[in-house]
């Protein structure tokens, strides 16, 4: 079903959980911060006794379906609903997973919203600063019937900012108000991080999944920032929950970047790579409004969170 994605020694395929106690890791509700910006989640790393916080809560996961597994099942196990899943691994129906195919679990954060008369999905997306197709792919809706008043609608990856109650979003063009990173950020690795794309210009400052845009022309190369092995290579054209072709490399400080909307990437799973190796090139694929490479780093501070918009930074 999905090509693109490997586990690795930080980064393990999840196997079917296996534990004498029934009642252990029973499946939580999915959390909310104050009733309205969702709390992300990762799962679990072995086996569904094991839920603790082993793996940091804004790591990427995979999982390897097993026979029997449903995808309602999956999501309760991670603690994210169905359409996280259905969204991030472009799939067509709650059934549409096999024995063997491997998963992506993508913490996802967002606004929940409950439809007001006379409220569409152009209207929602216009509130929330989102776009209104993704809100209805992440929510299964079809654009061409009216929204029903009283129900929920999730806008993937949004959250609101504290000091101005002004939602922000991930990976769009708008920004309003304090960003809260989605989960984001952490310590700082000084040196760790090379520049993944040498000359190009900050576009947009820490927004989504303590991520920046560095623009650049069309098929300019994106480099890797750190010795590391490629864990997700997803060059497909698809959507891929808005980061369209990207890749994903885990380090060995226990971390993660990601690179988005690539118009290509030249990377396979399992691939070793070392900081400064060329792993795609600029494209404008998923959810963009320009070239650019949207850089995520997951596990520690984004090495360009103080740079200006509009010039040429190095990571510090």
């Amino acid at each position: 079903m999905t090509n693109g994605l490997i586990p690795s020694a930080s980064t393990p395929a999840l196997v079917a959980p296996v534990n004498e106690d029934p009642n252990v890791g029973a499946p939580l509700a999915l959390a909310t911060s104050d009733g309205s910006a969702l709390i992300s989640y990762t799962g679990i790393s072995g086996t569904i006794a094991d839920i603790s916080n082993v793996t940091p809560p804004d790591q990427i996961s995979l999982y390897v379906v097993r026979p029997g597994d449903t995808l309602s099942a999956i999501a309760n196990m991670f603690d994210v609903s169905v359409n996280t899943v259905i969204w991030a691994n472009n799939l067509s129906s709650t059934r549409d997973i096999h024995p063997g195919d491997t998963l992506l679990i993508l913490p996802i954060s967002g606004i929940k919203h409950t439809v007001m008369k006379g409220e569409t999905l152009k209207s929602i997306a216009k509130k929330y600063g989102a776009d209104a197709n993704e809100i209805a792919q992440f929510n299964g809706l079809d654009s061409s019937i009216a929204l029903t008043v009283g129900s929920t609608v999730i806008i993937p990856g949004g959250e609101i900012a504290p000091s101005t109650g002004v939602a922000v979003r991930k990976g769009g063009s708008r920004q309003i108000g304090p960003e809260p990173y989605l989960g984001g950020s952490g310590p700082t690795q000084p040196g760790y991080y090379s520049n993944p794309m040498p000359g190009g210009i900050i576009t947009q400052g820490i927004h989504g999944w303590n991520a920046v845009d560095i623009g650049a022309p069309l098929g300019t190369p994106i480099h890797a920032a750190a010795n590391g092995t490629v864990i997700v290579s997803r060059d497909n054209g698809g959507w891929n929950g808005g980061y369209g072709n990207y890749v994903v490399i885990t380090h060995d400080n226990g971390t993660q970047t990601l690179y988005a909307h690539m118009r290509r990437s030249i990377v396979s799973v399992g691939q070793s790579v070392s900081s400064g190796q060329i792993i795609g090139y600029v494209g404008m694929t998923g959810l963009t409004t320009g070239p650019h490479v949207h850089f995520e780093v997951r596990g520690a501070a984004n090495p360009f969170r103080n740079c200006a918009v509009g010039t040429v930074c190095e990571p510090q």
